[in-house]
């Protein structure tokens, strides 16, 4: 695809990924309908440097409700979007038994299921354009079950899933159905207790630039999937093929999953800003 044909609605766009893929696509030329839940934040990132002098528009919408999935579409159809990114998720971290029922269903809300209902409201809009491009963000964990994160991989294998079926399902048509799986991502949300954690198990982390350039990628080379990091796609792809040798692997790092999950519900220090809800893959 010629990114400067692209006419893109982003959601989540003002999180740090979010930002990186507006300001990515905006230097490649595309023409941007942003939304966030955040209208300040969102505000901020229209006024942003690496934006002016390009064709931008910001929509606070909370993408879980039906009205503003609507009006979005309304907003789109007018813009003549040709492609859609759904990047907006949320994390919370900890194990399954100390979360609450809330912030299970939440997660999967904003992550699985917003993300199908936009697509399936903006299907008729792009039905009507000339080529169309669905861009859906998922994660290493929508791969492989990761301690922690049970909410988050069961969210993260939903989109990973309903993005292969509907690729399949729209082949014959002008529409091409993508699928990014980044891994473990330095954004603000990404609290000191996970980026410990990470590092007492080597985990790697990227910038979210690099998760912008492979949805830069992915729209310009018209890749189906694109998996971030390595070991984490040779992991993804073992998972797939002999899985009892990851539960062994992750069954040794359970004791430092454990800790760093039980601080998030211990009472912080009065300094400590930490949120227990992240964005990484």
């Amino acid at each position: 695809m010629k990114l400067e044909d692209a006419r893109v609605l982003l959601t989540g766009a003002a999180g740090g990924i979010g930002s990186a893929v507006a300001k990515r696509l905006a230097r490649s030329g595309a023409k941007l309908l942003l939304t966030d839940s955040r209208q300040d934040a969102l505000t901020r990132l229209a006024a942003d440097a690496a934006l002016r002098g390009t064709a931008v528009t910001a929509v606070a919408a909370n993408v879980t409700t039906q009205q503003d999935r609507t009006a979005l579409c309304v907003r789109a159809e007018a813009a003549g979007i040709n492609v859609l990114i759904n990047l907006a998720g949320i994390n919370p971290f900890g194990m399954l038994v100390d979360q609450s029922s809330a912030d299970i269903e939440k997660t999967l809300s904003i992550n699985a299921l917003a993300p199908m209902l936009l697509c399936h409201a903006m299907l008729p809009v792009l039905m009507r354009t000339e080529s169309a491009h669905i861009v859906n963000v998922g994660s290493t964990f929508g791969s492989i079950g990761y301690p922690g994160f049970c909410a988050y991989s069961a969210s993260k294998f939903a989109i990973h899933g309903f993005t292969e079926a509907l690729r399949r399902e729209l082949a014959d048509t002008s529409i091409r159905v993508h699928y990014v799986a980044p891994r473990a991502t330095r954004t603000r949300l990404a609290t000191d207790r996970i980026r410990a954690m990470n590092e007492e198990l080597g985990v790697g982390m990227d910038f979210p630039d690099t998760v912008a350039h492979a949805v830069e990628g992915v729209l310009r080379h018209e890749k189906a999937e694109t998996f971030l990091g390595m070991p984490e796609r040779f992991f993804a792809r073992l998972n797939g093929v002999l899985p009892g040798l990851v539960d062994r692997a992750l069954k040794k790092q359970l004791p430092v999953i454990r800790r760093h999950a039980a601080l998030v519900h211990a009472p912080p220090p009065r300094s400590d800003q930490d949120s227990a809800v992240s964005f990484q893959a």
